[in-house]
């Protein structure tokens, strides 16, 4: 099996979408999509490109990839030591010259997937949204799967996302679960769905981009993953359709094979109050626009309005106490969250 030299990147405002991407790619003979190993933002920063780093500070990148893709980015277990031996030699497969952190995350990523028998690297995070620029100049063959939802549908997720540990995902620890229900607020979320989508509009012209709704792909999904599958360059196999019902915030894991059409209109269904959508309806108003979304005539409770607009800064500076550690520039991270 021909290994390809193109990186998958699977990006966007949508985790749901991107989650449900992981599961249908993984069905594919070729494909194979890392868990989130969160390299861009958390392990490097724009600033690293081109500075070279010591041999220990490979091992100790490639034991974190590791740890993260074997282990979990969310489990109690993070040991990366216990990945030295491994990564080391991965190290040493490197070229003899200097060591970069962008040659390290790609060696990883390559090596990985043809353990796993594949021969096409796919990595999912949703945040890499906002390095597509250093993205495509680190890797100019890459191609980018931009997943986009409803903002609405995303707050509704946001909001219950800290419930997951009760849904199947065991993995979860209670510090993650606190973490998750701090950083919802419907103002925050609106922010980062807008600055997710205009990060992406900024490259919609490249080809090596395309943007898939979460609502096409559950409504259509054979026909939006051949239009997927042409972008990326594999044919397209039906065994990708046949994927478990997983990773929702609001239901149970389920081992019911297909589509769910219905998770596209759940946030209709209740959940969320007016208040909350007209936050995010009057921010996300063009963009929304934009993408084919529907907007409801609905009027804010004016103390629930009041509530959300004194609570912000107080739950935005929380967010960012709880979120220190996954930043490595927090400045440059802020910035391109909120632009």
């Amino acid at each position: 099996m021909a290994f390809s030299d193109t990186i998958i990147f699977i990006v966007g405002n949508s985790r749901s979408g991107t989650t449900m991407m992981l599961r249908i790619f993984n069905n594919h003979p070729q494909l194979m999509v890392l868990n989130e190993l969160h390299f861009f933002e958390q392990l490097w920063a724009p600033e690293d490109k081109g500075k070279a780093i010591s041999k220990e500070q490979a091992v100790e990148l490639a034991a974190k990839l590791m740890l993260t893709q074997r282990v979990g980015y969310m489990t109690h277990d993070q040991d990366f030591t216990k990945f030295t031996k491994e990564a080391t030699e991965l190290i040493n497969e490197l070229p003899k010259n200097e060591i970069y952190a962008e040659d390290v995350f790609h060696h990883f990523t390559k090596r990985e997937v043809m353990l796993n028998g594949k021969s096409v690297v796919c990595e999912k995070t949703p945040q890499n949204v906002f390095y597509l620029k250093e993205i495509f100049e680190l890797y100019p063959n890459a191609k980018i799967i931009n997943m986009v939802r409803d903002p609405r549908a995303i707050l509704l997720s946001q909001k219950n996302k800290w419930n997951r540990r009760n849904l199947g995902a065991n993995y979860m620890t209670k510090k993650e679960a606190i973490r998750l229900r701090i950083n919802y607020h419907p103002i925050t979320l609106s922010k980062l769905w807008n600055a997710a989508i205009n990060a992406a509009k900024s490259f919609s012209s490249d080809a090596r981009l395309i943007t898939v709704r979460f609502e096409d792909l559950l409504e259509q999904p054979e026909t939006t993953l051949q239009t997927v599958c042409k972008h990326i360059g594999v044919e397209f196999d039906s065994n990708m359709l046949n994927i478990t019902q997983e990773s929702s915030s609001i239901e149970k894991d389920s081992q019911e094979i297909g589509f769910k059409k219905e998770r596209a209109s759940n946030w209709k269904k209740g959940g969320l109050n007016t208040t909350e959508k007209w936050i995010c309806q009057q921010m996300c108003n063009t963009n929304l626009v934009s993408n084919r979304y529907e907007i409801e005539s609905i009027r804010p409770n004016p103390f629930y309005l009041l509530y959300y607009y004194i609570s912000f800064p107080v739950k935005i500076s929380l967010a960012l106490l709880m979120n220190l550690n996954r930043m490595k520039n927090i400045v440059e991270t802020l910035k391109r969250r909120m632009k």
